[in-house]
């Protein structure tokens, strides 16, 4: 894995710090120890799978979706960020 390079220059994770981990997890099939890592990478998937659908297929209020996708993904990452540094 890549070491984060903000986490070892000012001892702060970064708010993508454990999606690599978040993804190996994936790929050996413990979602929970994914999810613990990086509560994001779920809602993150959905944000990327929907992005690549509406490419191809035409999807009433897609721009609406994209949105409201952004904008829990933003959420959940700044909460996550907090919590890992801050509490």
């Amino acid at each position: 894995m890549l070491p984060c390079l903000n986490k070892e220059l000012f001892g702060l994770e970064c708010l993508g710090c454990g999606i690599q981990r978040a993804t190996a997890f994936l790929f050996k099939g413990e979602f929970i120890a994914a999810f613990k890592i990086y509560p994001a990478i779920y809602t993150l998937i959905l944000l990327i799978c929907f992005l690549v659908f509406s490419l191809f297929f035409k999807i009433k209020y897609s721009e609406k979706i994209k949105a409201g996708l952004l904008i829990l993904n933003i959420l959940i990452i700044l909460i996550n960020y907090l919590v890992k540094n801050f509490l």
